[in-house]
């Protein structure tokens, strides 16, 4: 975000190992479809769910910095809401009509509604986003950096809480964004504090809570985490092609943005791997060379330059993932 967000399942261990790599903390599981009104007009073009421009979080938006190459385009779509019609982009002079042209179909205006297990999979991508910065977050202050930390500790607390906000209440979850609070302000104006590292397994442990909100029987099932790990890696995706300008990693905090998001979708992955080899070995194959192929982008925490991989070949892994993770949809 900006300034202001396995195995052949060879070993199973050695694939998950490339994408853990320096982060721990795990548990939890793209949205497939949504209703709203009506459905036919809230779906972009190939299938894939439009993006509300009044109410999407940065990561949502970023694909758009990303695929437009305009940097910082995801705060001014934001500091310029709210839109009455996709159209004010151009009239509010976001975007060129020329640019506007090339993603009118992919946002909306209109208020996208999710029910059922979709609603419940987007929860959980947001949780998994949140805990994706906070996994590069702790990563950073291990390295004592905590200045470069900061803008990790800050997204979940100033972006996506506020999304879930009231699902939080209403699926009975005890409030933690003071919690989150408490540790940006800790690494802002205490750095050196040995709060901090406690704060940070707190805030891991508000997480899990809340993806416990969701029976574990539904939360567990492979259809659903893979849902889940679709949600991040398209996270991921944007952030990485917003991160990548001119051949060089020009944005470091999107760069350890994704690298978060997908160190935590190799989490998640590895507790439905097994699962998923025996019931299609040749899918499940396919599914661990994409993030095999993800985790090459992203070798540590300092972003190398030039990158180890094109934001085109993140964007070809994370569509060969989503491919053949949609064999185990059902």
């Amino acid at each position: 975000m900006h300034q202001t967000v396995v195995r052949r399942l060879l070993p199973l261990v050695a694939i998950t190992a490339l994408l853990i790599a320096c982060a721990a903390e795990t548990e939890a599981p793209k949205p497939t479809a949504t209703a709203s009104a009506p459905a036919t007009e809230s779906m972009a073009m190939g299938g894939g769910r439009k993006v509300n421009i009044n109410t999407a979080i940065l990561s949502e938006l970023d694909k758009f910095e990303g695929l437009l190459a305009i940097p910082a385009l995801s705060n001014r779509i934001q500091a310029a809401r709210p839109y009455a019609s996709p159209e004010e982009l151009v009239s509010k002079n976001v975007l060129t009509q020329e640019q506007f042209d090339r993603i009118k179909d992919q946002v909306t205006v209109e208020e996208i509604v999710l029910t059922g297990r979709e609603r419940d999979v987007d929860y959980l991508i947001k949780l998994g986003l949140m805990r994706g910065h906070l996994i590069v977050a702790r990563e950073l202050i291990e390295r004592q950096q905590p200045e470069h930390a900061l803008p990790h500790f800050g997204h979940p607390v100033e972006e996506i809480y506020l999304d879930i906000e009231e699902q939080l209440a209403e699926r009975q979850v005890p409030e933690f964004k003071s919690d989150l609070l408490k540790l940006q302000d800790l690494v802002k104006f205490k750095p050196d504090s040995p709060e901090i590292t406690p704060g940070l397994s707190a805030a891991f442990a508000a997480i899990d809570q809340a993806e416990q909100a969701i029976p574990a029987a539904e939360r567990t099932q492979p259809a659903m985490v893979l849902g889940v790990i679709d949600g991040l890696l398209e996270a991921a995706a944007a952030e990485y092609s917003a991160a990548v300008n001119n051949g060089k990693i020009a944005a470091r905090i999107e760069y350890e943005d994704s690298r978060g998001f997908v160190l935590y979708a190799g989490q998640l992955y590895a507790t439905i791997g097994p699962q998923l080899d025996k019931a299609d070995p040749k899918t499940a194959e396919a599914i661990a060379v994409g993030l095999r192929k993800l985790a090459g982008a992203w070798p540590t925490i300092e972003a190398p330059n030039p990158p180890a991989l094109s934001a085109e070949e993140v964007a070809a892994s994370v569509k060969s993932v989503e491919q053949a993770a949609q064999k185990f949809a059902t």
